[in-house]
């Protein structure tokens, strides 16, 4: 039986998310109550160094004349300046990147060469959806962890404004035959086979490769699935945007660094893609999924958005020998992956749980949330998830839900409804803003998780430095 019609019209007890306040206030942690510790899994201890992120952009915009390479080059510029770093003390450097272009499959390699790395340096990308910086960030963290090498750098990059576009598969083989043929009677008589169908041109898959459904539709479903109403989502996109808006006034992304991009008169410094509207005007929205009758609008859904990220990891001994102040420790993480039809989008639902048994600790623990938002249904559906009973058991194999975390702690600057969703660079940006809030909410743990496509997921435990601060 499948998730959705298992759980349909079952409401979990506690959750409102209607009643969600928008002016977070920060907590400072109880001298009374004894700080929680951690279970150590590696032999030494590994630091986020800092990160940065280049401002994050509707695709079509600022950004749109570039090459991917180009963001991806100035992330690793601008990590460097921010930290008055040498190129040659990067061991190794792992970039991020899912709908690549062709010309640069190894992003990664063609970002650090034209950044001026030396040619010495090693570097490979990955990919994995939404989690990829999330990916190249704990590749890191294993090459540190088996003394392969000190200092990394893991980032990411997604640009949508130039996707690479194919000629249909029969286009294609008929191009490549024709450049095997020899005589004009073979070019002539291939030509004969060709068909005005044939031109009809291939896009990137928007559509899960597996079931045939797009991601929009799966995140209708769930939310269906959860009885997640309209207006919840709307409320919840409505307090993204507003949070993310706070925060960009107030000064608090510091990871952002400004580009100036050859061609554009200003200076871009800041995301283009916060917009606080009113309920009102987001209720008059129309489906853009599943119509009539879908919840999912362009509205309570992430956006198409250009953008990279860079992060600077290494050991502790290392950090203290280069002397550089650490954001945070890297204390732990995992990956999830459940059926990618009905549970696409419930990554931290399941790896919330998982990570916090590993790690010893409970929801009370954690003094920092940063959860992507792929769409409103989404996070609203996990919260609903990990506060019911029959979820948990049935799913997660608890004895009991795991409950409902404490949604001042959440999300709080705003996530990637309002700010950006470059598909590989939004785990930087995640772990980032983590360790930013930690200090300025006085906080000590935080917890990362994000959804991806595939029906993966990534959690990452990430503790307060001693003496962090958060520019």
């Amino acid at each position: 039986m499948s998730l959705n019609m298992c759980i349909l019209g079952r409401k979990s007890n506690g959750l409102n998310i209607l009643n969600i306040s928008r002016k977070v206030q920060c907590r400072a942690l109880s001298a009374a109550v004894a700080s929680p510790q951690p279970k150590q899994r590696n032999s030494q201890n590994v630091v986020l160094v800092d990160g940065v992120r280049t401002p994050f952009l509707t695709s079509g915009t600022s950004y749109s004349k570039l090459m991917p390479h180009e963001l991806a080059r100035h992330s690793l510029l601008s990590l460097l300046q921010k930290n008055r770093l040498d190129k040659e003390l990067i061991d190794y450097i792992v970039y991020g990147s899912v709908i690549q272009e062709v010309k640069t499959s190894n992003i990664a390699r063609e970002a650090a060469l034209a950044a001026g790395f030396s040619n010495k340096t090693p570097a490979h990308t990955v990919t994995m959806a939404c989690i990829s910086s999330n990916a190249a960030i704990t590749t890191g963290m294993g090459l540190i962890a088996t003394n392969t090498y000190d200092v990394i750098v893991a980032g990411g990059v997604e640009f949508m404004s130039d996707v690479p576009i194919r000629h249909s598969r029969k286009m294609r083989g008929l191009m490549l035959k024709a450049n095997k043929a020899k005589t004009l009677g073979q070019r002539l008589a291939l030509l004969s086979t060709f068909r005005p169908g044939f031109l009809a041109p291939e896009l990137p898959a928007v559509a899960e490769f597996s079931s045939g459904e797009t991601m929009g539709h799966s995140a209708d479903r769930l939310a269906s699935a959860f009885n997640v109403s309209r207006g919840e989502q709307d409320e919840y996109a409505l307090r993204s945007h507003t949070l993310a808006k706070e925060a960009q006034e107030k000064g608090y992304f510091t990871d952002l660094v400004p580009f100036k991009v050859q061609g554009v008169d200003q200076v871009v410094d800041k995301d283009n893609g916060i917009r606080v509207s009113t309920p009102e005007s987001l209720a008059k929205l129309r489906p853009a999924f599943v119509k009539p009758y879908g919840t999912v609008t362009a509205a309570n859904a992430s956006f198409l958005t250009d953008g990279a990220s860079a992060c600077l990891i290494m050991t502790e001994e290392k950090a203290k020998q280069l002397g550089l102040k650490p954001k945070a420790y890297l204390r732990d993480f995992l990956y999830v992956s459940q059926d990618p039809v009905d549970q696409l989008l419930l990554g931290p639902a399941y790896g919330i749980p998982k990570l916090l048994k590993k790690a010893g600790l409970t929801l009370k623990d954690i003094d920092s949330w940063e959860i992507h938002e792929a769409f409103a249904g989404q996070i609203v559906a996990n919260l609903k998830a990990l506060d019911s009973d029959w979820f948990c058991k049935t799913y997660l194999g608890l004895s009991e839900k795991l409950g409902s975390p404490d949604l001042s702690k959440w999300n709080n600057w705003g996530g990637s409804l309002s700010i950006g969703h470059p598909f590989a660079a939004t785990g930087v940006r995640l772990c980032m803003h983590t360790a930013n809030r930690l200090v300025r909410e006085d906080g000590k743990l935080g917890v990362v998780a994000a959804c991806a496509a595939g029906g993966q997921g990534v959690a990452m435990l990430i503790e307060r430095y001693p003496g962090a601060t958060a520019d």
